[in-house]
């Protein structure tokens, strides 16, 4: 339910509920049980860790963030769950990412990779290979971010939905086109020949996601949005950044609103065009804004 929650709207929504539940498990744990109930426990208190963690990343909040994906990396241990200890360990490679810590974002991929090889099921080997991806994106290394992508193509097409566990089911077609997309647009704003392919994967995205993912399908229409300015499709990329934007005011999320002022900052270039002059007036609107209270 927490993960749902997170999904739809971001992770300024419900994290206290999350919290509350976390501090429960480890009440719990201060009591005697039986060794299994007791790994259970602990698995418990790692996936609720790990899901504040994504939530706490998702509002801004980076070292709270860092603290829940230690605890949660912790719990796991005891859990015996090697395959979502490697899953918590890519949560926290992604965050460096994000901040920019590129080599050590990889390390930890390799990590995460090398500890689960023997347990994880192909769509979570699929997942750390787009971490991987990401980090060669980051370096602008094309060929290399082009290997580690088709290993995660192939690698996801060996999966079977009924053996993953449940933590791993965002991870689809949709979500692995969509990453690709959002990395090939970091390439394209110095490669812009790299636009088409960029848009080709994220109007992949936009088709196949289910419904009800607002924060994917907002961070998707700001990327295919990004790839039309570079393209020079300007009536289009305006389109596409009101329908960002009327997603996003469903939203919570600090890390989609980042993205729309990235767009916002891309499209100074066109700013004099009435359809991007527009966009640009509902960009500032939306991030000056208080996040929807829910």
């Amino acid at each position: 339910m927490f993960r749902e929650w997170d999904d739809q709207f971001g992770g300024g929504l419900r994290r206290n509920a999350v919290i509350g539940q976390l501090n429960e498990v480890a009440d719990l744990l201060r009591d005697t049980y039986p060794p299994e109930i007791r790994r259970r426990l602990f698995g418990a208190m790692a996936q609720l860790a790990e899901t504040a963690a994504i939530m706490s990343w998702d509002s801004g909040d980076q070292l709270l963030a860092q603290r829940y994906y230690v605890l949660a990396l912790r719990a796991a241990k005891p859990a015996r769950d090697l395959a979502f200890a490697a899953n918590v360990t890519a949560g926290m490679a992604r965050q460096l990412l994000y901040l920019g810590h590129t080599s050590d974002a990889l390390e930890l991929v390799r990590v995460a990779q090398d500890s689960a090889a023997e347990v994880a099921t192909p769509t979570v080997r699929a997942m750390l290979h787009t971490r991987e991806a990401w980090g060669y994106a980051k370096q602008g290394r094309l060929s290399a971010f082009r290997r580690a992508t088709a290993k995660a193509e192939d690698t996801l097409a060996d999966a079977q939905p009924d053996d993953d566990p449940h933590w791993i089911h965002y991870f689809d077609a949709a979500e692995l086109a969509g990453t690709t997309g959002g990395r090939l647009l970091d390439l394209a704003h110095e490669q812009p020949e790299l636009a088409d392919e960029t848009a080709m994967y994220i109007g992949r995205a936009i088709q196949e996601r289910e419904p009800g993912h607002l924060r994917s399908a907002a961070l998707d229409h700001i990327g295919m949005a990004e790839a039309r300015l570079i393209q020079g499709e300007l009536e289009e990329a305006a389109r596409l950044g009101h329908e960002a934007a009327a997603i996003i005011e469903q939203t919570r999320s600090d890390r989609v609103r980042v993205k729309l002022v990235e767009l916002y900052q891309h499209s100074t270039a066109h700013a004099t065009v009435p359809a991007i002059a527009e966009l640009r007036d509902r960009v500032r609107s939306l991030v000056t804004t208080p996040p929807i209270a829910r």
